[in-house]
This record gives structure tokens, C-alpha cells and sequence, in this order.
């Protein structure tokens, strides 16, 4: 099972959400300084995401030269947290492998399909969904006890997630706000 922080989970679920997969601009909940470039290495490191040319400002992890350089979410990354990689996300990396054009990122390896994400990546994909989730649809996702689940909740609170709390169905409901 890849074993993720919650800056590298959050990282990777918001550029799963972002029709070019880019982990770029960082969302609110995450600090710039609290320790996100060290996250963002590691998932390089290990295949999650890779980096390629970007022409969009606010997608730029680094420049060399003229040649601007952004970090993407790959299969690997999306399998880590759960999710099925978008076409979309991917598809300069498709286009660039059949074309024979040269990438400067190295070749990344796929994770064994025998991991599963962790749970709180689990928890926090499923905040991120437009409805959010109620507090049994997060036990049965974890299989986690109510206490234990709520305290998960308070410790993304602490973390600085913003979690907003509704009703549906007669039933509460969380989910991670909509950073502006």
C-alpha cells in the first residue's frame, strides 16, 4: 500500500480534479512553505507525478532557462489515491510517447496492482466529492469506528482543511470547501 502524508494525499486529489492533472497552484488549505516542496520531491521521487514543460504561469514548479516545468499527476499517482487517471490529465504524456518526442522527466513506473490507497487519502477524496460525504459513508469507506472518524475529521481541521458541514437526507454531511 502506498503510504502518502495528507500534503502529498491532498496534493494528488486536487490535481486529479484539474483537467491537466497539475498539482499547481497549490490549493488554500496547503501552506507554500509548510513543507510542501519536500512533499512534492518525494512524489516525483517515487512516480506519482512527473514533470514536464508547461506553458500555463500558474502551473510553473521550476524554470530552466527559457524552458518553464510543471509537476503532473500520473496513472501511478491517481491509482495511489484511488482514482481512474482522466484522459485529459495524461494525455500530453501519451501524445509525447507516441510522437517519439523527448520528455526530460524520467520514465515512471507503474505502482503494483496490488496497492490500495491509504484510508485517509480514502477520506479525503471522498470530502472533495461536490456532495461531500455523510459520517456512515465514511466508516464503511475506512472501517474506522464513528469516534475514531470524527476524530480523523478534527485532524484535517487542525491540518487547515476547511470542512464544511450540511444536511442531506436528514443526515449530516461533510465536505472540504471550495477554495477560492
Amino acid at each position: 500500500m502506498a503510504k502518502l502524508s495528507d500534503t502529498q494525499s491532498i496534493l494528488l486529489s486536487t490535481a486529479s480534479q484539474r483537467e491537466n492533472g497539475s498539482l499547481l497552484p497549490l490549493p488554500a488549505s496547503i501552506k507554500p512553505n509548510g513543507g510542501t516542496a519536500k512533499a512534492m520531491s518525494a512524489l516525483l521521487k517515487r512516480g506519482l507525478t512527473e514533470e514536464r514543460e508547461t506553458s500555463g504561469a500558474d502551473a510553473v514548479y521550476r524554470t530552466d532557462g527559457d524552458v518553464r516545468y510543471g509537476v503532473f499527476l500520473t496513472a501511478a499517482g491517481a491509482g495511489a489515491i484511488g482514482v481512474e487517471p482522466s484522459g485529459s490529465a495524461n494525455s500530453a504524456v501519451g501524445d509525447a510517447a507516441v510522437s517519439g518526442a523527448a520528455t526530460s522527466a524520467p520514465p515512471t513506473t507503474a505502482a503494483p496492482a496490488s496497492k490500495r490507497p491509504t484510508k485517509a487519502a480514502a477520506v479525503l477524496v471522498l470530502l472533495t466529492r461536490p456532495g461531500g460525504a455523510t459520517l456512515p459513508e465514511l466508516i464503511e469507506a475506512t472501517g474506522w469506528l464513528p469516534h475514531t472518524t470524527r476524530a480523523a475529521l478534527t485532524g484535517l481541521r487542525k491540518k487547515g482543511h476547511d470542512i464544511d458541514r450540511s444536511k442531506r437526507d436528514g443526515a449530516t454531511c461533510y465536505r472540504i470547501a471550495e477554495q477560492a
